[in-house]
């Protein structure tokens, strides 16, 4: 009997330490259950909305110099990289046929010239007159095509961009020359139909080439195309630059920075931003009372060391930049500097 009750009063104390220990370890896992966390103040600022764009730079006006009939050609006058005037001959084709119809041009006037004069003294009849200046003026006229189709003439001001044939050759198909103009260039870029109405003929437009590091060219919007391709959700825009010093040339790869509109928006710090695993969506902590809350964000620029927030977060909250790996929505949390 008395080994009974010293059993059960041991027992009786295992009891109590056993108690004893389990609220001294619950009290220090609900200490450690509650994250320190470091938190910084959401921002707002206005920020220009801007995007960039990219395209090939191109010639304002672009002429293919050919003839309307296959000649051979007798003299091509400049080569590629060289400028022309307008109204300068670029090409002589062979003019054979030219001279030979100079002659027929020549006595025909001399055949009218008689004839006229005698029609003045009643030698010749009106019909005779008629007849022979109908002849000079239909024979001038076709010396006068041919001519314009043998001395092929600049159309523009610019530079030889091509040339496809040399002296002696016979022309076929693919133009002799090619005439660029690049004062101006252009440049054109699709645009997204959601900034349709905000994109105007006149906006300036800020524009870096590769070929010129951390030099920064001055464009302006000129065209706006009125239709919306309804596959890609976007619309085309004609973008000019002054080119006067002939600096940028056709062909070169141009990023084109437009600025629609600027809008007040909230910034945090990078540290604020979490990706969830598996997905491509950012979010933000905000704390309140003792608590954090998991916002999705919609996220603008990156501006230096903070990011531009369209949407989840508003100017004055309290966002977490350190401690997040072991938050959840609603977590409590324990603040420190």
């Amino acid at each position: 009997m008395n080994k009974v009750k010293i059993l059960s009063l041991a027992s009786f104390i295992l009891v109590l330490a056993s108690c004893g220990g389990n609220s001294e370890s619950t009290n220090t896992e609900a200490q450690v259950e509650k994250p320190q966390v470091k938190l910084a103040k959401a921002t707002s600022e206005d920020i220009p909305q801007t995007e960039t764009y990219t395209a090939t730079v191109e010639s304002d006006v672009k002429n293919n110099i050919a003839p309307n009939t296959p000649y051979r050609i007798e003299k091509i006058y400049f080569e590629v990289g060289d400028q022309v005037r307008k109204g300068q001959v670029l090409v002589q084709l062979d003019a054979s046929s030219l001279r030979q119809m100079k002659l027929q041009v020549e006595n025909t006037q001399t055949e009218f010239n008689r004839t006229a004069a005698l029609y003045q003294v009643g030698g010749a009849s009106k019909a005779e007159y008629d007849n022979a200046k109908t002849q000079l003026d239909v024979l001038s006229t076709q010396y006068k095509q041919l001519m314009e189709n043998t001395q092929l003439i600049s159309p523009i001001n610019g530079v030889v961009t091509a040339r496809n044939y040399d002296d002696g050759d016979m022309y076929t198909s693919t133009p002799i020359l090619t005439i660029e103009q690049t004062n101006p260039v252009k440049l054109y870029v699709n645009i997204s139909e959601n900034y349709y109405k905000k994109t105007k003929k006149g906006m300036p437009v800020s524009i870096t080439l590769d070929a010129y590091e951390n030099e920064e060219f001055s464009g302006k919007v000129t065209i706006v195309y009125p239709t919306i391709d309804a596959n890609t959700h976007t619309f085309q825009a004609e973008i000019t630059i002054d080119n006067k010093d002939q600096k940028v040339r056709p062909g070169m790869f141009a990023r084109a920075t437009v600025t629609f509109e600027t809008v007040n928006h909230v910034l945090v710090p990078d540290e604020a931003l979490v990706k969830q695993i598996g997905a491509g969506d950012r979010y933000v902590y905000v704390y309140k009372d003792g608590k954090v809350s998991y916002n999705k964000v919609v996220l603008g620029k990156h501006m230096n060391d903070k990011y531009e927030i369209i949407s989840g977060v508003t100017p004055g909250e309290q966002v977490v930049i350190a401690g997040q790996s072991r938050l959840a929505n609603g977590k409590e949390v324990e603040v420190v500097k």
